[in-house]
């Protein structure tokens, strides 16, 4: 009877090891660098970058309808896509690619503001959350600035030693006119891919002139349906100085265009 006591303690002792080592496993995995997230949604596969809240200086003086350069303060840490959305990913909750060049990883194109406001509701919709939407401007320019106050994202351009805008960026310059793949060149300092080229990115924000009514903590201009909207980060087609990152672009939000995308942004 002894030994039959002790034997069930020695079992129940395993057992419960074996539970504590389980769970352990399951929820600590070593890592804790929380830095990246990706879409709970395996077909759709949208990878995001962990972007913690901050203070920036938005804007430049470089241009009329870029300024004035204006403190922000985000308040909400937030995550915003690695990528331009893809024509795969696209497809994948719309059914249809409208994209002049085809190509799965190629970014989706010819998509207007408003079928992409469909294109979220209809993802979040798959995901049974309502936390995917667009990046406000003052996100998308905190992001693609990476802590940085120079022109581009990688510092200043230097001729004969580098940094090159052509290792971060297709545009006029070297894209033949068209896009490619996301992700080809390198990243800005927070891991994001094509902030400078390749396509247009659309935002939430409605189009203002400038920032003289502009809000301190980042929110989207709202002017109703139908104002026009704001791109950013340049295009293939563009020259250099539009793919600054405080650089706008309005667009109606009706209309596709062959170099408008967008990347998504998603509540922490």
């Amino acid at each position: 009877m002894r030994i039959g006591i002790k034997k069930a303690i020695i079992i129940l002792a395993v057992l419960l090891l074996a539970i504590s080592v389980t769970g352990c496993t399951s929820e600590d995995n070593g890592s804790d660098s929380g830095d990246s997230v990706s879409s709970s949604s395996s077909s759709v596969d949208i990878e995001f970058q962990f972007i913690e809240a901050g203070t920036f200086d938005m804007g430049t003086s470089k241009y009329a309808y870029s300024q004035p350069v204006h403190e922000v303060r985000l308040a909400n840490d937030y995550y915003i896509g690695k990528y331009e959305v893809t024509q795969a990913q696209w497809e994948a909750v719309m059914g249809s690619n409208p994209s002049a060049t085809k190509g799965d990883n190629l970014p989706v194109e010819s998509v207007s503001w408003e079928e992409i406001q469909q294109f979220i509701e209809k993802l979040n919709e798959m995901e049974g959350t309502d936390a995917y939407r667009l990046p406000t401007e003052a996100e998308w320019e905190y992001a693609a600035a990476a802590g940085t106050t120079t022109l581009y994202s990688f510092g200043e351009i230097d001729e004969d030693e580098g940094p090159f805008l052509s290792d971060y960026a297709w545009y006029q310059e070297n894209s033949y006119e068209k896009t490619h793949n996301v992700g080809e060149k390198l990243p800005n300092q927070f891991g994001l891919y094509d902030v400078h080229g390749n396509v247009w990115e659309y935002v939430q924000d409605s189009w203002v002139d400038n920032y003289g009514g502009a809000s301190e903590d980042g929110s989207a201009v709202e002017k109703g349906e139908g104002s026009l909207r704001v791109a950013r980060g340049g295009s293939y087609s563009s020259k250099e100085n539009a793919l600054y990152t405080s650089y706008r672009r309005k667009q109606d939000p009706r209309d596709g265009d062959l170099s408008i995308g967008f990347r998504l942004a998603m509540d922490a």
